[in-house]
Parts: C-alpha cells; sequence; structure tokens
C-alpha cells in the first residue's frame, strides 16, 4: 500500500495545478507507472479540455508498455460523455490493467459507474489509497455536490486589538490593516475561487473592486447582498467589467445586463439559506466571504461556512467596528512579515 500513497500523492501534487481554472470539474491528477518507475503523468488543465487521465497517457513515449502499466489517479475516471469521451474508456482501449484511484467522484453521473465499467472489463480496481487527503483536494467539487451549495471561505483583517475598521473614515476607501503582501495573498486566493461576496455597507464604505489586480488569474465572480437597494450607482462593483450577481428584494431589481445579473431573494428569516440555494443555480462552487463583520458574523451564526482565513496586522485602532467572533478549529498559523495568517476549519 505504501508504493500506492507514493504515486497517489503525486497525482495530488499534479492535481494542485488546475486550481482556479477546472470550474465546474474537479482537480484530478494522473501518473503512469511501469516497472516502479513513472513514465507518464498530468493533470486537468481546464473544463472543456482532456482530463488528467488523458494527459499522462499521452505523455507515455512508449505505449506498448500501457498493457504492463499501472494508472493511478486521484478521483475516479468518468464513465459518462461530457465535454470530452469517458476516461474509464480509454483506460480500458489503452488495454492498462491496474487501476489505483484515490476517491470516488460524487457527480452523480459518475459516482462508481466509472470503477464498475473498469472491473466489467477485467480491470484490477483498488480505491481508497489516501482517501482523506483526495477528498480534501476537492473539499469544493465535493461540498457543491454533496450539500448543494459552494464551498465557503470567510476572510478578514483584524487588529491586535480585533477591531476590523475604525468607527468613522473621511473619505469612501479601505483603511489597510496588513501589508502589501498579505494583499497579495488575498488577491491569490480570488484567482483560486469561483465567487467573491460581500454586503451592501462594505460596498458604500470602501467601493472595492474585489478583483485579481496583483495577482495574475481569472476574476471572480462578484456578488453582493443588498436587499435594501442602497448601491451606490457609481460603485465598481456594478461597473459590468466583471461577472456580477446582486441579490436584492423584488422591489430593487433591475433589468438584466451583460455582467450584471438581479436575483431576487424572497426569506424575510434565514437568508443565506436561500443565498446558498441562488449560488448552487449559478454552479458556483467555492466564494470567498469579504465583507463587514455583520455579513460575516451572520455566516458564523448560520453554521454556514467551511473554512475561515484570518489576518492580524501590526497595528491598533484603540475603538472602532469589532472583528468577527469565530470558535473554529485552528488549522495552521504563519507570519506574513509582520502580519500573522491563521487558518480554522469547520469540522
Amino acid at each position: 500500500m505504501a508504493i500506492h500513497e507514493k504515486y497517489i500523492k503525486r497525482c495530488i501534487q499534479l492535481a494542485k495545478n488546475g486550481l482556479g481554472t477546472t470550474y465546474p470539474n474537479p482537480l484530478v491528477g494522473s501518473v503512469i507507472v511501469y516497472d516502479d518507475r513513472i513514465i507518464g503523468e498530468g493533470w486537468h488543465y481546464q473544463a472543456g479540455e482532456p482530463h488528467a487521465e488523458v494527459h499522462a497517457i499521452r505523455s507515455v513515449k512508449d505505449h506498448s508498455l500501457l498493457k504492463d502499466a499501472t494508472i493511478y489517479v486521484s478521483l475516479e475516471p468518468c464513465s459518462h460523455y461530457g465535454k470530452t469521451p469517458p476516461c474509464s474508456d480509454l483506460i480500458i482501449e489503452k488495454g492498462i490493467k491496474k487501476v489505483i484511484i484515490g476517491t470516488i467522484d460524487p457527480f452523480s453521473k459518475v459516482s462508481g459507474t466509472g470503477v464498475q465499467k473498469l472491473m466489467n472489463a477485467g480491470c484490477d480496481v483498488i480505491v481508497g489509497v489516501l482517501e482523506k487527503e483526495c477528498t480534501a483536494l476537492n473539499k469544493r467539487f465535493f461540498t457543491f455536490h454533496k450539500k448543494k451549495r459552494p464551498y465557503i471561505i470567510l476572510k478578514w483583517a483584524q487588529t491586535l486589538d480585533h477591531f476590523i475598521a475604525p468607527e468613522t473614515r473621511n473619505d469612501r476607501a479601505p483603511i489597510w490593516i496588513t501589508n502589501s503582501n498579505s494583499r497579495q495573498w488575498v488577491h491569490k486566493w480570488r484567482a483560486e475561487e469561483q465567487a467573491i461576496l460581500v454586503g451592501n455597507q462594505t460596498i458604500i464604505k470602501d467601493n472595492p473592486k474585489l478583483t485579481t489586480r496583483d495577482w495574475p488569474g481569472s476574476n471572480p465572480i462578484r456578488i453582493a447582498i443588498d436587499t435594501s437597494g442602497k448601491i451606490p450607482t457609481d460603485s465598481a462593483i456594478v461597473d459590468k467589467t466583471v461577472s456580477t450577481i446582486i441579490i436584492t428584494r423584488e422591489e430593487f431589481r433591475k433589468e438584466n445586463s451583460k455582467n450584471l445579473t438581479y436575483e431576487v431573494i424572497n426569506a424575510r428569516e434565514e437568508i443565506l439559506h436561500e443565498l446558498c440555494t441562488i449560488l448552487h443555480k449559478h454552479e458556483i462552487q467555492s466564494i470567498i466571504i469579504e465583507g463587514g463583520t455583520h455579513t460575516i458574523q451572520s455566516f458564523i451564526d448560520e453554521n454556514l461556512w467551511d473554512e475561515a482565513r484570518v489576518f492580524e496586522g501590526n497595528t491598533t485602532f484603540d475603538n472602532g467596528i469589532k472583528a468577527p467572533i469565530l470558535k473554529g478549529n485552528l488549522f495552521s498559523e504563519e507570519k506574513i512579515i509582520d502580519d500573522t495568517l491563521r487558518i480554522y476549519q469547520n469540522d
């Protein structure tokens, strides 16, 4: 089993190269081993393009070795026709008889059928090697398909005395708590996740762009909760340069246009649960909640969060708006120059 774990670890390493570019598909890595030597490897680059197994098989120089090789893949090979043909069919066609899989695919059109197809074709299939790690790799994909909502990441910055913002300010601009390196980390995260959400008070006070200006990659879908229709018309979030969804009431709904969609929320209570249903409809698998204390605390109080990323800057405000109160399991802690980044998980 240890030898299998070695190669599944490599699959996970490869799969991470696709973070931020494979939505709505999962992250998948694959290696092909012959005589305890990797002869091919690949990962899924982007939705609509070949899957990891295809890239791994194509990278093998001598295809005559495949019939005596073992293919490792972090997630069950697909068994259905989507934008690309089934990977399980390709494995069978190439005569690969041994298949080692990290975990089963939760997507209803696969979910065990890929394994069954391989076994029916006479392949020797082992499932569950580093299953926990392979599931964690696709925490966004698994949460979306199992819980019918996005993987929710809370993010905020607080001072040493636990304030998220001063009580008052002189202009409509953000007041920075963290250093420029920490802010670059945030832009990197934006490129990795599918969407980002704030409340209307953050828009009114800070006028954020919510884009990836300091990191290469795609901008996330911008989402704003504005049930009172107070977002100023000159706000950056409604400039139509990036795909944006405004969550509002029927009386404040406006006509949809390019890159700007209005979704009506009806609930007076449990608003966030209806919000998650709307996000699931838009096939959003992951979202960063980057609003103020009220918005973030609402998600905490409803226990609608999976991960929290909290920066603590090397500064104090003495008074102001208190940071959210969170009870979670500390997963990691690191210094970013004079800032501290703590990541919590909700078990």
